[in-house]
């Protein structure tokens, strides 16, 4: 009964956000609230809900301030220089705009953090998809199918998790992989050229100079890292009825066309903008470096480390007070959006696990495992990966699941470091999972639905984890 509970809650929820019945956030809270009562144990919801804000308020905690800090860095002009590279090699024309994104994306995931990705690469390239016209839900599809294949360097999360609950090293599990992860990130590039050329087809190509034209003086500009009033909103309409994302016709090679009433102007990066510090630049590179060098060897833990460099940040960049709190009060609408979405979606995990539905689920998929695939555990693993990283937490799969189909595979003679390297197969896909909060940074920047982003993307980013997947097995990695 908890497992068809289970899969029904989800399925339920999945549906009424990609069909806008329901809000991410009401959905998140009301659903599972629903399901409880319905498992019998409504009495013990507000225990569920504890546990599961006690267990991500850490990661709230990391989004909120990693938003302050970022934010300040892109208003002091730290990313000026690679926007500006990104926007030199884009040239106005989608099909550059598209794969310039996902290598953006997988450039800046080196640092292991999805948020900080996310944050940067929106920042970086909202302008140029807003003014062209382009299809939002193509930027953060693209972003987080980058994202997905970096996520798996071993200071990202599922290797370092899949290394402690098998017990074995993180090097070994990651290097031998690095073929097959290659594979998957040349197979997104591959698609953002699609895309890109899908979107070039449709709307065009200008020149740089035609882009960044600045618009009349009643639209609202955009001065992306300006903040203060012309910041861009994160409220607002959703893309629903645009055009752009349903698939309608596009304005042709006519990207100057009418703008909907909704639409802001686009300035791009101004250059003039009062908040720039171009005397400390090199101290703030430092302070960025120095703070992910400190996140990857884990000197301290990550809510701490960006707590205390969004303070740094602050109080060095803006030594008076009044301009602290107007940094503050320029990034508060994402930081309450964002951490808003997490607190929510500790309703979900918190049912989820409280109830026993995860655990009934997973004993469920492993039970109907068929006796004659034991010895093809290993694809067996990398199959599953890709649903149950994307309805299941990290940790949930990979302390929960993992070391049980390690040993089902031990007992057929797959070796417990291809059962590991298996596991990674899904992180394409699990980096647009509804229980992943960085995804949350990603639709929220971007003013996408959460449900179109969703529609758009599970297809794309479970192909690309079944061409990992393939590569894997052909290379003899799995």
């Amino acid at each position: 009964m908890l497992t068809i509970l289970g899969f029904t809650m989800i399925a339920t929820f999945l549906v009424l956000i990609m069909l806008k019945k329901m809000s991410p956030i009401a959905a998140l809270v009301l659903i599972p609230a629903l399901f409880c009562v319905f498992v019998g144990k409504g009495a013990k919801l507000g225990d569920y809900v504890i546990d599961g804000v006690t267990s991500l308020a850490p990661t709230a905690a990391m989004l909120m301030f990693a938003i302050v800090y970022f934010g300040v860095m892109i208003d002091v002009g730290l990313f000026d220089p690679i926007v500006r590279g990104i926007l030199k090699f884009c040239k106005a024309d989608p099909l550059r705009i598209v794969v310039g994104t996902a290598v953006l994306a997988a450039i800046v995931s080196l640092d292991g953090d999805g948020s900080t990705t996310f944050m940067i690469t929106v920042s970086a390239m909202y302008p140029l998809y807003k003014r062209l016209k382009m299809s939002l839900v193509v930027m953060t599809g693209v972003a987080a199918m980058a994202n997905g294949v970096m996520n798996t360097l071993p200071w990202g999360g599922p290797t370092a998790r899949a290394a402690t609950a098998l017990k074995v090293s993180a090097s070994d599990i990651f290097v031998p992989m690095i073929p097959a992860l290659a594979v998957g990130m040349l197979a997104v590039l591959v698609l953002s050229y699609v895309l890109g050329r899908r979107e070039r087809k449709r709307l065009g190509v200008l020149t740089l100079d035609e882009v960044l034209v600045e618009e009349p003086a009643e639209s609202e500009t955009v001065l992306v890292g300006a903040g203060g009033d012309k910041r861009a909103r994160t409220g607002g309409p959703g893309v629903g009825n645009d055009p752009r994302v349903n698939g309608s016709s596009g304005s042709g090679t006519d990207v100057d066309a009418e703008l909907p009433d909704e639409d802001e102007g686009f300035q791009g990066l101004d250059p003039d903008r009062p908040t720039l510090r171009p005397k400390l630049y090199w101290f703030n590179a430092l302070l960025t470096v120095t703070l992910l060098t400190a996140m990857i060897m884990e000197l301290l833990p990550i809510p701490v480390l960006f707590l205390l460099g969004a303070a740094l940040a602050l109080t060095v960049n803006f030594p008076h007070m009044p301009d602290q709190k107007a940094r503050l009060g320029a990034h508060a609408e994402n930081v309450l959006n964002v951490s808003g979405m997490v607190f929510a979606a500790a309703v979900f995990t918190g049912v989820l696990q409280g109830t026993g539905m995860v655990d009934h689920m997973a004993t469920w998929l492993v039970g109907n495992i068929p006796d004659g695939m034991g010895p093809h555990m290993a694809f067996v693993t990398g199959v599953l990966s890709i649903p149950l990283t994307y309805f299941m937490s990290n940790d949930g799969f990979y302390f929960g699941i993992v070391p049980v189909l390690a040993e089902a595979g031990n007992a057929h003679g797959v070796s417990t470091l291809e059962i590991a390297r298996a596991s990674l197969v899904g992180q394409p896909l699990h980096m647009s999972s509804p229980l992943v909060p960085a995804v949350y940074v990603l639709v929220g920047m971007a003013k996408v639905e959460f449900g179109d982003h969703t529609r758009f993307v599970v297809k794309w980013a479970a192909l690309t984890s079944l061409v990992v997947l393939g590569a894997g097995i052909l290379f003899g990695i799995i």
